[in-house]
């Protein structure tokens, strides 16, 4: 099999690589890395030395390919499948790529501040990383009025970026009511096979995410 991704099931920014993978169903081996162990470590550490997942590792071009959107753009190029992450239209390219930068950097961002000071013990404010996901709720819920997925008809890279950041997102901020449109995205996401399968893979692990019991009883 010519790809390996280094990944762990649980870590958000590892299933939205593998929701890209499971959309076009591209063969490929698991790899789960386990950084509490120092094997693990050193494995992926030989492969990135920033340490940090998801790694595809492509054997037949002697290739190793780390940052998730930049999997998903090289999958795109190199194994491409039925539905195209990223439109070959430039100007839709571009749309796809902000959203997808945006759901990394403003719900995952603030998402992963908040787990890792939980995580860490550390004692801090966390009203301005709050913040950020209330103006990116709302700004969802403003985009999502009269679409379906992100960008276009079509799910793309943007989609996969959005699916595991609101899905830990809202378990630390739940949506507001009033979002109508914020919410029914995320059901629409959440019943996307790709996406229900990678929540299926993460759930044995779900007792180590500290905010475990905040996670919705119907995804346990």
């Amino acid at each position: 099999m010519s790809l390996t991704l280094y990944y762990h099931p649980l870590a958000s920014f590892c299933q939205k690589v593998l929701i890209a993978l499971y959309e076009n169903g591209t063969d490929f081996e698991k790899r789960i890395i386990n950084l509490g162990e120092e094997a693990d470590r050193a494995e992926l550490e030989a492969i990135w030395p920033l340490c940090k997942f998801p790694v595809l590792r492509d054997n037949a071009q002697h290739r190793d390919v780390p940052e998730t959107s930049i999997i998903i753009e090289y999958l795109d190029r190199h194994y491409p499948g039925a539905q195209l992450m990223i439109p070959a239209d430039w100007d839709d390219a571009l749309d796809v790529r902000l959203w997808d930068r945006f759901f990394d950097n403003y719900v995952q961002g603030p998402v992963q501040t908040i787990v890792s000071a939980h995580l860490t013990g550390l004692s801090c404010d966390q009203t301005k990383e709050r913040t950020k996901l209330k103006t990116a709720y709302k700004m969802i819920e403003k985009r999502m009025a009269t679409r379906s997925w992100l960008c276009g008809e079509a799910f793309s890279m943007a989609d996969c970026a959005a699916a595991p950041a609101l899905f830990y997102a809202c378990t630390l901020l739940p949506f507001p009511e009033e979002y109508y449109n914020l919410q029914s995205y995320f059901e629409r996401l959440v019943a996307r096979p790709s996406v229900k399968q990678v929540l299926d893979e993460s759930k044995p692990y779900f007792s180590l995410y500290p905010f475990a019991q905040e996670i919705p009883e119907r995804f346990l």
